[in-house]
């Protein structure tokens, strides 16, 4: 069972600061234990945007982008709370195994569950002065390893090109934005396809393209080969806290894309 680990960095805090509670605002914490349960509390779903890009890989989510969550999430991501990441690790390293488990994947003995983040925008790591995504997969990486699974980090993809600003853009919109915007590293020459899953993980879905794109750039770089599993039920909820097994290149290729209506 994945378990929350130490806790002492966010004690030592709150014995320093007056903490509010991340989640609720309720004073004494900095996530009190109703809003840290609500980050594992339904337990990780799939979920498929609709429409749904091709080459989106089959993504497992720990909790709905609202209410408390959406609070914690922005509290570490704007306002510099970083203690959430422990938190928010243990709620992604649940999606992470969960994503593993579904689609058969899960590493062998020698092998790793190795995590690639969705990497952020140079101008967004500078003005926040941490980059979130790959904080919350280092705090996945640990819990996953402290429950006795293999599992590192692995910041393999760049920004090819800087993309627009996705707010107000819909879907279609969204994937014309970030089509070709991410580069992967090719895998070293000692690391093959089968030397573990690789697991795209990112803090939040709304349409899939930003997946989407990664998958692709991931595909192209050599590090999947195989077929992916089939698919789910369709689901229009945003979810937070992601996790995608990455697989081989998908039937159809890229989406027509046009303007949004």
């Amino acid at each position: 069972m994945l378990g929350p680990g130490p806790r002492w960095p966010e004690e030592l805090v709150s014995l320093v600061l007056p903490a509010a509670c991340a989640g609720c605002a309720g004073r004494g914490a900095l996530l009190c234990g109703p809003c840290r349960g609500l980050l594992t509390r339904e337990g990780p779903r799939r979920i498929r945007p609709r429409p749904e890009p091709p080459g989106l890989p089959p993504v497992l989510a720990a909790a709905v982008y609202a209410d408390q969550t959406r609070a914690v999430l922005l509290a570490h991501k704007e306002r510099g709370r970083l203690p959430l990441a422990g938190p928010l690790g243990v709620a992604l390293a649940g999606a992470v195994w969960a994503a593993v488990s579904a689609a058969r994947a899960r590493p062998r003995p020698g092998e790793l569950v190795r995590l690639v983040p969705i990497p952020s925008e140079r101008a967004a790591v500078a003005r926040r002065g941490h980059d979130p995504v790959l904080r919350i997969a280092r705090a996945a990486a640990a819990c996953l390893r402290r429950s006795g699974h293999g599992a590192r980090v692995v910041p393999c993809l760049g920004r090819s090109r800087p993309a627009a600003d996705q707010v107000g853009l819909g879907a279609a919109e969204r994937w014309e934005n970030l089509a070709g915007a991410l580069v992967a590293v090719r895998p070293p020459a000692s690391t093959v396809a089968g030397s573990g899953p690789v697991v795209l993980v990112d803090d939040l879905i709304t349409t899939g393209a930003t997946l989407a794109e990664a998958a692709r750039a991931l595909r192209e770089a050599g590090w999947v080969a195989a077929a992916g599993p089939s698919r789910g039920p369709a689901d229009d909820l945003t979810a937070a806290l992601v996790a995608a097994v990455v697989a081989g290149p998908p039937p159809g290729g890229r989406p027509e894309v046009g303007p949004s209506r």
